[in-house]
């Protein structure tokens, strides 16, 4: 049968993975799109201020 060690092991191993499981859930669903639209919303900005400079100098 086990031994205390082993299932202190078994609990800690379970215990990482499902924190590595629950971290990339949270990475996939919040961090990255936050990412993503944040970086989008900032390039169209510079893109639309880059066009407004253009003709003001005009």
């Amino acid at each position: 049968m086990f031994d205390f060690d082993q299932y202190l092991g078994f609990l800690a191993f379970l215990t990482i993975l499902t924190i590595g499981f629950w971290l990339m859930i949270f990475l996939l669903t919040f961090v990255v799109p936050y990412w993503l639209f944040g970086n989008i919303k900032e390039l169209l900005k510079e893109r639309r201020d880059k066009k407004r400079a253009a003709a003001d100098n005009i």
